[in-house]
């Protein structure tokens, strides 16, 4: 099966320019945990989640008013393209230990894949991504 015949093509983005204010709004306003981040021509330069506006902005006492989306962004984004087979793009999620996948056509975002997508239509292979997403995972003790 192709990603193209499950993925998302409805996306939200995000301008790499924008505050990181109006990104925290944006995933609060459509219930969301990642937004791909596009530069001026549309194409795809990054991921911010959630967990980034946190980590890399609050917890380092950054400005979500001053700072851009492109300074706190996770570059280096793992995508796929529509043509692709889905059980490659379950193996590329658990390579890269992440849940949403960008698709990309001649460097444009067209659509997103995201685990939720293949359980509903292919559970064998969002099993296997989750398991390997999931691999790096171990259970806390009393020592820990």
């Amino acid at each position: 099966m192709k990603i193209s015949e499950i993925m998302s093509e409805r996306v939200v983005t995000i301008d790499q320019r924008e505050p990181v204010i109006a990104a925290a709004r944006l995933l609060k306003r459509m219930n969301l945990g990642a937004l791909p981040v596009t530069d001026r021509s549309g194409k795809l330069v990054g991921m911010l989640t959630d967990r980034d506006i946190v980590v890399r902005c609050v917890a380092a006492g950054g400005d979500p008013r001053e700072m851009a989306v492109g300074d706190i962004m996770s570059r280096g984004v793992v995508t796929a393209s529509p043509e692709s087979e889905v059980s490659d793009a379950a193996r590329r999620m658990g390579r890269g230990q992440v849940r949403r996948l960008p698709v990309v056509e001649g460097g444009k975002l067209v659509g997103m894949l995201s685990l939720a997508d293949m359980a509903r239509r292919c559970d064998m292979e969002a099993a296997a991504a989750l398991a390997d997403i999931s691999s790096n995972l171990r259970r806390l003790t009393k020592d820990d």
